[in-house]
């Protein structure tokens, strides 16, 4: 008997309504993910690969819908959940790490304050509990001295710290998704090399299932069980899986 895939996307097609007309910005990608895999979505910038993560959390820009095809996740059919649905898959069930932490950061509160946001919304905890939850979680993306740095504010931490902050957010309530969105992006090689490392070694400990959005093809073969090609215009998608 085949398990039942945790998301299954399947012929999704994205429309944009725009001033010159309709543009087809994601066509016919089809993608499915088992619990606990790591699938790398690879292509250039402007194929795709961000609009077809944001149809899968229903963050499409208010122009952008999904014109043709289906996203299942866990049984669920996300284009036809409600929104109080999809707001409680968000953020506990399926969570993002955007491209840029800066901009996905609040820059006038403080980074403890932003972990303490989301768990008041999608867990049961008091406000004690809250923040020594968010401290410990500061703790287990390897921040230093996570006390203080729970009252820092974003523009008072690299950009490596900024980044780590973001994963803190995406994994506060041990989401059964993580889709990470070009997580190295202006990052030195170094911190290129130990955020990746401590997504795959938290995503690992906790059985999450991750999609890795990128443009680099080695990074997607050195961290991923599957590699595949999305782009809105390519006539096909390739795959290869990466060797034991």
């Amino acid at each position: 008997m085949t398990a039942v895939p945790l998301l299954d996307v399947r012929n999704l097609t994205v429309e944009f309504s725009t001033r010159r007309g309709t543009v087809k910005a994601v066509q016919k990608v089809g993608v499915s993910i088992a619990k606990g895999e790591t699938v790398g979505i690879v292509g250039e910038s402007g194929s795709g690969k961000s609009v077809t993560s944001y149809a899968v959390m229903r963050i499409l820009d208010r122009a952008g819908r999904i014109a043709e095809g289906s996203v299942s996740f866990t049984g669920i059919d996300v284009g036809k959940a409600s929104e109080r649905e999809m707001r409680n898959l968000r953020g506990r069930e399926i969570s993002m790490v955007f491209q840029n932490p800066r901009a996905a950061l609040n820059p006038i509160r403080k980074v403890g304050h932003q972990i303490e946001d989301v768990l008041r919304q999608h867990a049961q905890a008091g406000s004690d509990d809250r923040t020594e939850k968010a401290i410990a979680i500061l703790e287990q993306v390897r921040i230093a001295r996570p006390k203080e740095r729970y009252h820092a504010y974003p523009f008072e931490l690299s950009g490596g710290m900024c980044q780590r902050v973001v994963i803190a957010l995406a994994l506060a309530c041990r989401p059964q998704l993580l889709i990470a969105d070009e997580p190295t992006t202006g990052l030195d090689v170094t911190t290129q090399k130990t955020v990746m490392e401590l997504i795959v070694e938290l995503t690992r400990e906790r059985a999450m299932s991750t999609i890795l959005i990128t443009h680099d093809l080695g990074l997607a073969a050195a961290y991923c069980d599957r590699v595949g090609s999305s782009c809105a215009r390519a006539p096909s998608s390739s795959r290869a899986r990466r060797s034991a």
